[in-house]
């Protein structure tokens, strides 16, 4: 065989090696699409998946050769979910508290299992989890493929002051709090700007993607307040400078308004909650930039669970049933004053696998459909500090969801996705509709 020839069957013989560990070419035939750029929704498409890309986008529902066809009649395609708050490795019960003490870390891994194919399964193929040291092997474990779930950017253990909401020995008695001893800034508790630097670099030791701060008290932790600030703004700069070494964001759990104004000042990503913002704040976010993540789905979620005895400690239940009533209202005020808003549920206060609920509620709250929709998309993206998924254009990751009907027209619909594409392999689907 000449060498001109060789080569060439050489390379057509690469080429198409190369070809066949792509997979098979995907078509996905949809009713209508929704751009997450304009928030509208466009007519009928066809999207071409290769490779886990999306390859290209056709108008029409036309035929593909050689592609394996999805025939998504009568639904919407949509940018994969991005839940921007949740909790793999915990879901809310009333026998939490007395977990801590019961459970090893692969009790909770484990759980995390299940709870991460749930939220998958709803239409949510990126999460942020804030705060759980499950997640960051969960995370590698869904890479690996060894399970199925969201792609995960992973805080690990977050970090908090002596006493704080992420402090870990919380309610603990004296007689075990001596034999621990005070956790530190190895622990994810710091006290100083100098700790703040540890507790990050720690972070990045354990395979973190993302840094999460407990800016204020919380709902749940065993403590009294739920809104005190619990950092000075020196400390957290520090949390943030160093984060910004290491290619971090960083976003706070902040209920109060005080730490509110220091995490911000700060120079966190996003406000996590927000519940008592007010019009200062809301001004300086919208001067620095500063994201904010209501989690609708959890203040409500624990606002009704204050109503039962027993299902929370004395001292979390008042916190529960005054902070948790009051977040719908602040994202309301806050979506028309014009601050950044993006998805986000708390999942694990919550029920894992309800996230799409959370849509609901924002347009309860007065945001448009196609607002939310944006939240969990494009925004999402845009907190995360990713430009290849959030959109459906070619050359952008394939994670695809749809859903019957029009959730433009009926938010609802969001809580019936049938169809689930994550880096252009199909997890769920409507019974016959791949031919």
């Amino acid at each position: 065989m000449p060498r001109i020839a060789a080569l060439a069957f050489a390379l057509f013989a690469v080429h198409g090696a190369a070809l066949a560990a792509e997979g098979p070419t995907t078509a996905l035939q949809c009713e209508r699409v929704f751009d997450s750029r304009s928030g509208r929704m466009l007519g009928a498409k066809t999207i071409v998946v290769r490779a886990g890309k999306i390859a290209e986008i056709r108008d029409g529902r036309v035929e593909v050769p050689d592609a394996v066809v999805v025939d998504l009649s009568g639904h919407t395609c949509s940018p994969g979910w991005t839940d921007l708050h949740v909790h793999l490795g915990e879901e809310s019960n009333p026998r939490a508290y007395e977990e801590d003490f019961r459970l090893d870390p692969t009790d909770f891994a484990l759980r995390g299992v299940s709870f991460a194919r749930k939220t998958l399964m709803a239409g949510f193929t990126s999460v942020r989890d804030l705060g759980g040291e499950a997640a960051p092997h969960l995370r590698d474990a869904i890479n690996q493929g060894l399970i199925e779930g969201p792609r995960i950017w992973a805080a690990g253990k977050s970090i908090a002051t002596t006493g704080g909401h992420a402090d870990p020995t919380n309610g603990y008695n004296s007689a075990l709090s001596h034999l621990i001893g005070p956790p530190g800034p190895t622990e994810g508790v710091i006290n100083s700007v100098d700790d703040a630097r540890q507790a990050v670099r720690q972070r990045y030791k354990d395979g973190s993607d993302v840094i999460k701060i407990t800016a204020t008290g919380g709902v749940l932790s065993y403590a009294k307040s739920g809104d005190a600030p619990q950092f000075t703004v020196d400390e957290i700069k520090s949390v943030v400078d160093t984060a910004r070494d290491y290619g971090y964001r960083v976003a706070a759990h902040a209920h109060g308004t005080e730490g509110m104004k220091r995490a911000i000042l700060g120079g966190v990503t996003s406000i996590e909650h927000g519940t008592y913002m007010t019009d200062e704040v809301m001004t300086l976010m919208k001067q620095k930039g500063t994201w904010y993540v209501p989690t609708i789905t959890a203040g409500r979620f624990v606002a009704d669970k204050a109503k039962i005895d027993g299902y929370y400690p004395e001292v979390v239940r008042p916190k529960a049933a005054r902070i948790g009533s009051q977040i719908q209202q602040t994202a309301a005020k806050a979506y028309k004053a014009g601050v950044k808003i993006a998805f986000g549920t708390d999942s694990g206060v919550s029920p894992h696998g309800d996230n799409a609920r959370e849509f609901v509620y924002m347009v309860e709250a007065g945001m448009p459909a196609g607002y939310a929709l944006q939240s969990a998309t494009l925004y999402a993206a845009e907190v995360l500090g990713v430009d290849d998924q959030g959109v459906i254009e070619a050359g952008k990751r394939a994670d695809i969801v749809a859903m019957p009907g029009d959730p433009l027209a009926d938010i609802a619909q969001v809580m019936q996705v049938d169809f689930v594409m994550k880096d252009g392999k199909v997890y769920r689907s409507p019974t016959g509709a791949a031919r």
